[in-house]
């Protein structure tokens, strides 16, 4: 079974289907792709069904990531227990996701940028921005991407 990886944000329409994409890509890339499986969720309900927002597709595209085939959904009670790591893009999702955590569920919570601490803290919202904010949220989730991939590739070779 694929160690599993769900990325979140509010809508799952801009960042977590950006970084769903992009830890795919890069996973792959490192010859981890079949070992570990990615998809996003959001934390509300505003946008379930509808594809990436079209600046993310855009400044995507224009980066080399393909989110058309993508739709927004949202984090489900069964996602703490499919899931083994969960990345949410800032502390209101941190928050939000561990007051929903069920008992027992063996998800790992974490801050996308936290093995990335010379990033910031959090991968802003650019929803209500412009080509500028989207552009800030790529590069914010490029930097993260290789401590992710080396923390990935550390974690499945060792045993459990």
């Amino acid at each position: 079974m694929p160690f599993r990886v769900l990325t979140v944000c509010t809508g799952n329409i801009c960042r977590s289907p950006s970084a769903e994409v992009m830890l795919r890509d890069r996973l792959a890339a490192a010859g981890l792709g079949a070992l570990v499986e990615v998809d996003s969720a959001g934390t509300a309900d505003y946008h379930i069904g509808e594809p990436p927002s079209e600046p993310a597709t855009r400044v995507g595209a224009g980066r080399g990531y393909d989110l058309t085939a993508l739709r927004a959904r949202q984090i489900a009670p069964a996602d703490f227990h499919d899931f083994d790591l969960i990345l949410v893009m800032d502390h209101g999702h941190f928050s939000r996701l561990s007051a929903l955590q069920p008992a027992g569920s063996k998800a790992e919570v974490r801050l996308f940028l936290a093995l990335s601490p010379e990033a910031g803290a959090e991968v802003p919202d650019p929803y209500y921005g412009d080509d500028s904010d989207y552009q800030a949220m790529f590069d914010l989730l490029e930097t993260a991407m290789p401590t992710w991939v080396a923390h990935l590739r550390d974690r499945l070779s060792t045993p459990a």
